[in-house]
């Protein structure tokens, strides 16, 4: 597993400024001032109904209702985490590296889908041939559908993020069902097909969440490399954190969703290409 590196050295300072200074030069995906998102907008699909388990303002058993840009608050609840990048110890039945191709990476955004940052990823991913993984927040779904088609219809994997965004170790194991089953029952209502992936929130996983995660047919999904998108760095550190820490079979952690993330695409159109320079593959993962 790749060490989560905190710590820049001067050169990757150097090089996160020049990085940054070629963004600022070329932003176009994401206009200043809040400007609304432009290119291709979600599509015009009727809203599923709702599952019948829960009315539309509850928050479920995980706790109080949040709103989308509430989600990410850290990628880990702190040096604890059973899963991820420094984690100690991380559990054996998560996927952080995957076995396949010469030089086959896996990228993964988390917490959206989001009306502005997910279609900006979209466009990117698209522009360069490229599939990815999206681990989608049910309340977003149920919000915004017709952006979990788009994700589908472009061939990128969907996963499951839960409902409401919460760490799973702190809920009793109801509780972890109803955030995992409603999402995933939502996912195949609106796509015809339940999702076969799942990614705990902070990458928190336990035997208990593992067993649900199993009953439900999904495969747990951890990370290698932690893109630090959620601290936001700027976007040339987010690239250099990307393309320093790469390996081949490396699962990547980014966000399209969950917070601010003009910075995760600014990165996103850097680093892509360079990563395709050197012969990384980018793929979407397949259990």
């Amino acid at each position: 597993m790749a060490s989560d590196k905190r710590t820049p050295t001067r050169r990757r300072f150097l090089q996160a400024a020049v990085v940054a200074g070629v963004l600022a030069a070329g932003r176009a995906l994401l206009p200043r001032g809040g400007a609304p998102e432009t290119g291709d907008p979600p599509r015009a699909r009727p809203r599923p109904p709702r599952p019948p388990d829960a009315p539309a303002s509850a928050a479920g058993p995980g706790g109080a209702g949040r709103t989308p840009e509430s989600y990410r608050l850290r990628p880990m609840a702190g040096e604890t985490s059973r899963s991820g990048p420094g984690a100690s110890p991380p559990h054996p039945d998560v996927a952080f590296h995957l076995a396949g191709a010469h030089r086959e990476i896996f990228l993964t955004f988390d917490d959206g889908p989001h009306p502005r940052y997910t279609p900006a990823i979209l466009r990117i991913l698209r522009r360069h041939g490229v599939r990815a993984t999206f681990f989608v927040i049910g309340e977003n779904v149920a919000e915004f559908p017709g952006l979990l088609w788009d994700i589908a219809d472009e061939g990128h994997a969907v996963g499951n993020h839960t409902w409401t965004h919460p760490q799973l170790t702190a809920l009793a194991p109801d509780a972890v069902r109803w955030e995992l089953g409603r999402t995933s029952r939502l996912i195949e209502d609106i796509l015809g097909t339940a999702p076969d992936l799942a990614r705990a929130p902070y990458g928190e996983w336990d035997d208990s969440s593992l067993d649900i995660c199993n009953d439900l047919g999904m495969s747990p999904v951890g990370w290698a490399i932690d893109s630090q998108d959620w601290t936001l760095p700027g976007a040339g550190t987010i690239a250099y954190t990307v393309l320093e820490a790469m390996h081949p079979g490396a699962i990547v952690l980014s966000h399209d969703g969950g917070g601010r993330r003009r910075q995760t695409v600014e990165a996103l159109e850097w680093y892509l290409p360079r990563l395709l320079a050197e012969g990384y593959r980018p793929q979407r993962i397949r259990p």
